[in-house]
């Protein structure tokens, strides 16, 4: 019986682990870090969504995006495509916010990274960004995966109070850390 007990025991702590591997955390000090790039990882796909503080909010970009893909040629059942995957992506966020102070929670930046991993590595991906109302100040969150391969996903949100007191991010940079180094890289426009 004792066994058993030691066995539930550990297989509870390797879950705490593995779910505490991939939580997000908030770095106090950037520092930069060797570059040294290696095609074992790569960045597929970034997903970007920037959520509202209303309602209205969404309904007006959802609006301006049809106009706009139905004034460049495009065609009505574009522009409607187009607008339904900002509500689906919209609802997607705000499932189960009640509230209007839910919802206001919700509001902010989301970040969604596609990559992949070639060869077994111990990655550290890192979301390097600069708000609105703090200029050049750059903060960075940090999500750790100890022994991972293949095609991974990993999501950041910048919501609630640090949206809504710093504004909306302008600027970002995503990095696959290996070892110290950066072995991928994935950047917005406006990064220097």
């Amino acid at each position: 019986m004792k066994s058993v007990a030691r066995v539930v025991a550990l297989v509870l702590c390797a879950t705490t682990m593995a779910r505490a591997s991939d939580q997000t955390r908030v770095l106090t000090k950037v520092d930069p870090l060797p570059v040294a790039l290696s095609h074992d990882f790569e960045f597929r796909k970034t997903k970007l969504f920037l959520l509202g503080r209303g309602a209205n909010l969404q309904a007006t970009n959802a609006t301006k995006t049809k106009k706009k893909l139905s004034g460049q040629g495009g065609n009505r059942a574009t522009a409607a495509a187009a607008e339904a995957s900002i509500n689906f992506e919209s609802r997607y966020r705000l499932h189960g916010a009640v509230t209007s102070l839910d919802q206001s929670e919700r509001a902010g930046n989301y970040f969604d990274f596609f990559w992949r991993a070639k060869r077994p590595a111990d990655i550290t991906v890192r979301l390097e960004y600069r708000q609105e109302q703090l200029r050049a100040a750059t903060q960075a969150r940090e999500i750790s995966y100890p022994n991972v391969h293949g095609h991974q996903k990993t999501e950041f949100a910048i919501i609630g109070d640090d949206y809504l007191d710093d504004g909306r991010v302008i600027a970002w940079r995503c990095l696959l850390i290996e070892n110290g180094h950066i072995v991928a890289e994935n950047r917005s426009y406006l990064w220097r």
